[in-house]
């Protein structure tokens, strides 16, 4: 066996989990238990790789070192708005040097993280402030209005400004600074003076002294995070994540690859850190094997192309389309992706071709895992060796369980091949969600089981392939699509009688949010002013791709609208985009 087991019983080891046989070389059955949490994590790497760059932004680079100071710093800023253990603080963040400071700050303090979409309108972030109630949010400053005019009972008591410029080199400020449209456009893009009172500046409030070391930490079952999803029943909730649960997936990926070098990494922040997976592969598991971190406020090509000529990529986790996008232009000669010898896909499936295309123009591995919000996220993983097998998630990753069981009875196992719900259990298994004790019932079982709400089938030797979903999310560009916001948000336009909102699947992976409305006597159905009017209430990726106006729509005998009858006839290649449809 390439990997170890505690247990002196091989064949029965393997017998429970078949799996093992498919790990690469080094990957062992099980991690130890994690004994750090993620502040005592930083601080390690800190003192290991105190000289090495930590960061890098737009060129700008901060050592290990810089950043603990910064940290530092910024908790005890922090603590003299009045943060102390236990409290939420919200960030509301583009990927930049300061959302990695403001985010160890904020758990140095034993305090909550509360990470936030920047992109989001005013109403859905007014949603996600009445979940959480955090009383200090630390925000881009081209969104801080926003925040700030939030209506009383939601509103926290500060809001701290992040000016992204600031986190770039002298000479980059400047070039934005001069007389010219493109100049002006450039930086109206990246920060916006806040006009709303009261608002602080985050550099003002991070640069005093640094927080005293008598300042107790937090403990490893405290909550570190909580994340916020649409979780496997479609309503908006707050994950809690723990610092054990977020460590420990942390090191899950570690030993998921025991080809990398600590302290010599090169890891391309292009997911959001704001979203689970970019949180854990670039926030907690790059810092935790000291990598360089090189950080983007959003993809664009260009600006990873100049990147690259700085600091090639070694680790490069992302999207299918992102990958595609970068195989392209290494094809066209703009790009020399031959470094990167890691990469790993999520939040949507993998298309076998863009693994064929990733792995001939880098000649390193690309390979599909799989994970939601509740699981840290990281579950399954496509073993990084000759075993992988494309088209599948692949297998547990180490310390972790799986169960494939009837949805209607999680009681009653399923056979090899069978399908049925996956269930799993490991140490990243969160710990339920804030203020739901049902919500968190319905999913949590005992002995530690979660219910995924995805329909699965797992061969003899373990490998897992996603069939269908229980729960009703829709995946777009990697993000989770609650049906049942959108359908609210078409449900306020004054036209709009019904609405039905559904994920219809497009061969290149992944979904697209498509609506089937029924309108009120005498509207005339206009498909582009519902579109205009959904970008009102909710941010872009929401915005149905595609609207079509319906005589009525499919119900069960107790009046609930059938959204797989929905998404079964919008799925015929005779249903034009934006035409009435029968009934």
């Amino acid at each position: 066996m390439s990997h170890s087991t505690a247990d002196p019983n091989e064949d029965d080891v393997l017998a429970a989990r078949p799996w093992l046989r498919a790990y690469a070389d080094g990957v062992p059955a099980e991690i130890p238990p994690v004994t750090e949490t993620l502040v005592e994590m930083m601080e390690s790497s800190a003192r290991k790789h105190r000289r090495r760059v930590a960061l890098e932004f737009f060129g700008a680079q901060t050592t290990y070192r810089e950043l603990a100071d910064r940290i530092s710093r910024a908790a005890a800023g922090l603590r003299a708005l009045g943060v102390r253990a236990g409290d939420r603080v919200a960030l509301v963040l583009p990927n930049c040097p300061d959302h990695v400071v403001a985010f160890y700050a904020v758990l140095r303090l034993g305090a909550i993280v509360v990470e936030h979409n920047p992109l989001y309108t005013a109403r859905e972030l007014r949603h996600q402030f009445e979940v959480h109630g955090a009383d200090v949010a630390i925000v881009w400053d081209s969104v801080a209005d926003t925040i700030a005019t939030m209506p009383d009972d939601v509103r926290p008591a500060h809001v701290v400004a992040v000016d992204l410029t600031e986190g770039m080199p002298l000479r980059t400020r400047l070039a934005l600074r001069l007389p010219v449209r493109r100049a002006r456009t450039a930086r109206a893009a990246l920060t916006r003076r806040p006009t709303a009172k009261g608002v602080r500046r985050w550099s003002s409030v991070a640069s005093g002294r640094p927080l005293s070391s008598r300042v107790p930490k937090p403990g490893l079952d405290d909550i570190a995070l909580l994340q916020l999803t649409s979780g496997t029943t479609g309503a908006p909730k707050a994950a809690m994540l723990s610092h054990r649960n977020l460590r420990s997936n942390a090191a899950q990926g570690r030993a998921w690859l025991p080809g990398l070098r600590d302290g010599e990494e090169v890891v391309y922040g292009i997911l959001p850190l704001f979203h689970a997976y970019g949180l854990t592969l670039c926030l907690t598991f790059a810092m935790s094997i000291g990598a360089r971190l090189v950080l983007f406020p959003k993809f664009d090509l260009d600006l990873v192309v100049a990147a690259s000529r700085i600091s090639p990529p070694t680790f490069l986790p992302a999207v299918p389309p992102i990958y595609d996008a970068l195989a392209r232009a290494s094809v066209q000669g703009r790009i020399d992706l031959r470094g990167v010898r890691f990469a790993i896909s999520g939040a949507m499936s993998l298309p076998i071709p863009t693994v064929t295309r990733w792995e001939e123009a880098t000649g390193g591995l690309l390979v599909e895992g799989y994970g939601m919000t509740e699981t840290s996220p990281v579950a399954l993983g496509n073993p990084v060796g000759p075993s992988r097998r494309p088209g599948t998630v692949g297998v547990p990753f180490p310390s972790t369980e799986i169960r494939v069981v009837d949805p209607s009875d999680p009681t009653v196992r399923r056979a090899p091949g069978e399908e049925g719900e996956l269930l799993i259990r490991g140490p990243q298994v969160f710990r339920g969600y804030w203020n739901g004790t049902a919500e968190t019932d319905a999913v949590l079982l005992p002995e530690g089981w979660l219910r995924t709400g995805d329909i699965v089938t797992v061969s003899d030797d373990g490998f897992v392939t996603i069939v269908d979903r229980v729960k009703e999310l829709i995946i777009t560009g990697g993000f989770n699509v609650s049906p049942s916001e959108v359908e609210q948000a078409l449900l306020l336009h004054p036209d709009v009688a019904e609405a039905a909102v559904v994920g219809i699947r497009r061969p290149g992976g992944g979904e697209d949010v498509t609506a089937g409305v029924v309108l009120r006597d005498g509207a005339v159905f206009d498909a582009t002013a519902l579109r205009e009017f959904a970008r009102q209430h909710l941010t872009a990726y929401k915005v149905p791709k595609r609207i079509v106006a319906r005589a009525s729509l499919p119900r069960n005998q107790v009046g609930k609208v059938l959204r797989r009858v929905v998404r079964e006839e919008m799925s015929r290649p005779d249903t034009s985009p934006d035409t009435t449809t029968a009934g």
